[in-house]
């Protein structure tokens, strides 16, 4: 069996819709003594998936400001 090198083909972006179509056709080969080759075509599509992924950072940071008691009275200059 002689086997050809794949073929790459373009990359299929999801979501689609794959529909498979067979068409057929009917010869009459009129023999008294009738044979029949088969000639048989195998063709393998290799789905490759890729999931890529990415990644985030959050940097979360808070500040809080607490007055405990009163605040001091100021002086007037030069007292």
């Amino acid at each position: 069996m002689h086997c050809n090198r794949p073929k790459v083909l373009p990359a299929v972006m999801h979501p689609p819709v794959c529909c498979t179509n067979h068409m057929y056709e009917k010869f009459i080969v009129p023999h008294i003594h009738p044979t029949h080759t088969a000639n048989i075509n195998h063709q393998l599509y290799e789905h490759q998936h890729y999931y890529p992924h990415t990644q985030s950072y959050v940097q979360d940071v808070h500040s809080q400001q607490q007055f405990c008691g009163r605040r001091p009275r100021r002086r007037p200059f030069g007292f």
